[in-house]
């Protein structure tokens, strides 16, 4: 069997008397890109900083290659780190912070080649305190990849870049995997988890919530149709779930074969299905399911 590159096992953070994640176990596979998210205070950031080595755990126990996280001779030249915010001198320009950056991760790289990756080539002597959010953020991201590590934490990586630039990093992760890099990515866009993910741990309350491919994961939500009409009458043929005025929502695991129903209803009895929607289940309706959870918890 296959190592793991990170395995986390019964994990617990406390802070004095709150526990920010209580008995959390999980493992990213060697090659794939696994997408760590979670709602508002579920002790995902407690639990990346833990694997990143910045916070030892209360209990339990996390392995990054099979060693300590926090031994930094033998685990920090396989790892690459893009933090939300790095902190990077404002007084140095975009070259000299990637070799510093790249010194201290003890890889070696073609810093002109890098910075020509990530679309910085014509920055490289522009202090990084002149940079804009974005530039700022591909500068994070360079360094993060500096000399091709094999484990790489993308924390928020597309925070203020634009669509282009975020479909150009998403570009040299690909590549990157398709180099055999291991991938742990938290980000609040949920389609780039959808789009990108192998798999996906979804935390909440401290503890994970759900686990495993978006199909997997959307399959145990229905799918919804939606559409307003004021002339409803019992022999609709597929069952209403919600009905807000003129509004209604049917909920379905079946959504083609009620579409179906439905529209051959509306067109034999010539209503009309205004503002008519469908869609499948998506990540979003997980993570609405853990908000209404904690709402009517609260």
């Amino acid at each position: 069997m296959t190592t793991p590159v990170v395995e986390v096992q019964n994990l617990t953070s406390r802070y004095g008397a709150f526990t920010a994640v209580e008995d959390l176990s999980f493992h990213v596979r060697p090659g794939e890109l696994y997408a760590l998210l979670g709602t508002n205070g579920a002790g995902k950031t407690t639990t990346l900083e833990t694997i990143e080595g910045h916070r030892t755990p209360s209990s339990g126990s996390v392995r990054v290659f099979g060693n300590e996280p926090f031994d930094k001779k033998t685990v920090r030249p396989r790892v690459g780190m893009m933090l939300q915010e790095s902190g990077f001198a404002g007084d140095l320009t975009v070259q000299e912070t990637v070799n510093l950056i790249g010194t201290l991760s003890g890889r070696d790289a073609d810093t002109p080649a890098l910075l020509e990756r990530v679309d910085l080539a014509h920055k490289r002597t522009v202090r990084v305190g002149q940079l804009s959010g974005g530039e700022k953020r591909r500068l994070d991201f360079a360094t993060a990849i500096y000399g091709n590590p094999e484990l790489v934490f993308l924390d928020e990586p597309t925070n203020a870049l634009d669509p282009t630039a975020r479909d150009a990093l998403w570009a040299v992760v690909n590549e990157l995997r398709m180099s055999g890099t291991t991938i742990l990515l938290t980000t609040h866009y949920l389609e780039e988890a959808e789009t990108h993910a192998d798999r996906i741990g979804l935390m909440h309350r401290g503890r994970l919530a759900h686990e495993g491919n978006l199909k997997d994961l959307v399959a145990q939500f229905p799918a919804r149709i939606s559409f307003d009409s004021d002339l409803l009458s019992p022999d609709m043929p597929v069952r209403v779930s919600k009905v807000a005025g003129e509004h209604v929502v049917v909920e379905t695991s079946d959504l083609q074969r009620d579409l179906y129903l439905l529209l051959g209803w509306a067109d034999e009895n010539a209503i009309q299905l205004r503002g008519l929607k469908a869609s499948s289940s998506s990540l979003a309706d997980v993570f609405r399911t853990l908000a209404d959870d904690q709402e009517g918890n609260q």
